[in-house]
């Protein structure tokens, strides 16, 4: 790999249960985030295991979108794959959501090495279809994802709340 880092086994395996469905599987059970960070060392990429979610973490939640959110550190870079349902002028749709967290305040070190992994990490997830890269704080807000995924004009809500 052209960063030299490493791609845990484990973030593949968590990368088939989120994108795929299974007969009979326990819908509050399917992942909704999956969360990936770099090693201490800064060799791997490996599952963040505190900060992932299930369907039925969020369940009662008033606002999911701010759930996920939440999951990603101000002062640290993640990665996450996040299980987007929204309503477009069409129809409701289900898509995957490569997030890059690099935040202005993580260390440098880190996000260079962020950056220059995450060409490979992709290519590791294929199918993905839409990336959202967050720097600053002002990127979290929900219009910034309802861009990605079409725009305004086109998706009517995010998470069951309109936009």
């Amino acid at each position: 790999m052209a960063s030299g880092v490493a791609i845990d086994d484990e973030v593949i395996k968590y990368y088939n249960l989120i994108k795929v469905r299974r007969q009979g599987e326990d819908e509050r059970e399917r992942f909704k985030l999956v969360v990936m960070r770099l090693s201490e060392d800064l060799k791997s990429i490996k599952v963040d295991h505190d900060n992932c979610l299930k369907v039925k973490d969020v369940a009662n939640t008033d606002d999911v979108f701010k759930t996920v959110i939440s999951k990603l550190p101000s002062k640290e870079c993640r990665y996450a794959l996040y299980d987007c349902t929204y309503e477009t002028k069409e129809s409701v749709k289900e898509d995957l959501v490569f997030i890059v967290n690099a935040p202005d305040d993580a260390s440098l070190k880190s996000k260079m090495v962020c950056a220059s992994s995450k060409v490979d990490l992709r290519k590791k997830l294929p199918g993905v279809k839409f990336e959202w890269q967050i720097n600053d704080p002002a990127d979290k807000d929900v219009l910034n994802l309802v861009e990605k995924l079409g725009g305004k004009g086109s998706v009517k809500s995010l998470e069951g709340k309109r936009v």
